[in-house]
């Protein structure tokens, strides 16, 4: 956003303590252009401010996710579950899908515009000279906000690898890295060992160090071994079996049998609950949480965007898959779904994606494709687009548009009785599909 769009802040001797702003959308604005770049990888910047705050010693105990699919569901199973076994539990998360807000939640509520704001304007007249990039801004009004609340956890994700992540400037008393596959890679590495070693760097001595994937690349042992963490391991400390509609969870002291599956249809969210169930057990001394609780939890378990079936005339999936490991459990998961009629896709991406990928394996699903523009400086173009998902399919199929809600109109339009709509590549795509079908499911 260029900085002309964002109100002039004029100073004078009686206005050197009046806030920068007092409306979050001109904060939010002010932030995307106060850095040189959208993405800094270091802890140095928000260290320091974090250090002029007092915020790098909360009272609550941190648990930290990191990984490249699955933080946000495991996030949120775990921040239920806790908060269902009456422990105040804040929790940060990102990106959002059509509001700020959602990024930071205490007891399962968004905070609001004014929190926000004020918590901003800490910040601000923390930082001195001191330049944030727009993710750290928001990491800092998190752990800002939980410092504030009196939580007994705060669940923290990790934006971008794990080492160099703002999130990281926190020692996690748990650590969780979820899946590892190629994403980023510009920023992590081009290689899962690489990216592994990169996520991983939220471990902490003798802290709780768990991997719920179960084919994690030896650099997670090996970070593990380097920080003497305590890892946990898929398929070695912890196990699960899905069987027709349960599944079986093994810990180091713990059997829970005939759990339910945590969403419909998508037997992946199964591996984010193994992990989950493993951090509570490493809490359970402190923090217990029963069994009967762990099961009401996965089988209400839902989260917006994640294999979001929309109810209609025509089923709307909603995925915010943007990888090839995301795009791989939503091709399979769709393929459990009884197909009578054809499939749209409505797409569109971030430039930073491998959109290749991405449209190599939706290909195998597809019938029409509706590519849309988003409204988003980092948005990949519709030529862009268009050249890559070339290679896959016939041109005929494929439609432009210039933004999702007039892509998703035209698939509307188009499909007939027993067709389906897929709407996937990005939160921002997800988040627009959502504000056009008003749906309100996983919503606070």
């Amino acid at each position: 956003m260029l900085m002309s769009s964002v109100p002039k802040i004029f100073s004078g001797p009686h206005q050197a303590q009046a806030p920068r702003f007092t409306c979050l959308a001109d904060w939010l604005a002010w932030q995307e252009s106060l850095h040189f770049t959208a993405i800094e990888l270091g802890l140095d910047r928000c260290n320091r401010v974090a250090r002029r705050m007092g915020l790098l010693k909360p009272d609550s105990k941190v648990i930290s996710i990191s990984g490249t699919n699955g933080k946000g569901s495991s996030a949120a199973m775990l921040d239920t579950m806790l908060r269902h076994s009456g422990y105040r539990v804040g929790a940060y998360t990102s990106p959002h899908l059509t509001r700020y807000n959602e990024r930071i939640c205490i007891d399962g509520k968004q905070v609001t515009d004014e929190q926000l704001c004020h918590s901003f304007e800490r910040i601000d007249r923390a930082r001195g000279d001191i330049s944030l990039t727009y993710f750290e801004f928001g990491t800092l009004a998190a752990l800002d906000i939980f410092q504030r609340a009196d939580l007994d956890i705060a669940i923290l994700e990790v934006g971008l690898g794990g080492r160099l992540d703002a999130v990281n400037i926190l020692d996690a008393d748990i650590a969780l890295v979820v899946t590892i596959d190629l994403d980023h890679e510009k920023w992590l590495g081009y290689t899962r060992e690489a990216i592994g070693r990169e996520k991983a760097g939220i471990f902490r001595r003798r802290q709780p160090a768990i991997c719920s994937d179960p084919a994690a690349p030896a650099s997670i042992a090996d970070c593990a071994r380097e920080a003497d963490a305590l890892l946990y391991q898929a398929g070695r400390d912890f196990t699960c079996a899905i069987n027709a509609d349960t599944w079986t969870w093994r810990g180091s002291g713990t059997v829970y049998e005939g759990l339910p599956k945590p969403g419909i249809n998508n037997d992946r969210q199964v591996q984010n609950a193994a992990g989950v169930l493993m951090v509570l057990e490493t809490l359970a001394d402190e923090f217990p949480v029963n069994l009967e609780t762990v099961k009401a939890c996965l089988r209400d378990f839902r989260l917006a965007g994640r294999f979001q079936v929309v109810p209609g005339k025509t089923p709307c999936i909603l995925d915010v898959a943007h990888n090839r490991q995301a795009v791989s459990a939503l091709v399979e998961n769709v393929r459990k779904i009884p197909k009578v009629g054809e499939t749209h896709i409505v797409i569109g991406m971030l430039k930073d994606k491998n959109h290749g990928a991405v449209f190599e394996q939706l290909a195998e699903i597809a019938d029409y494709w509706y590519l849309a523009e988003l409204q988003e400086d980092r948005a990949a173009g519709l030529g862009e687009l268009t050249g890559a998902l070339g290679r896959y399919e016939d041109v005929g199929k494929i439609k432009q548009f210039k933004t999702v809600r007039e892509a998703l109109s035209e698939a509307e339009a188009s499909a007939r009785m027993g067709d389906r709509i897929i709407v996937t590549g990005s939160f921002v795509t997800v988040g627009a599909a959502i504000d056009h079908l008003e749906c309100n499911w996983g919503r606070n």
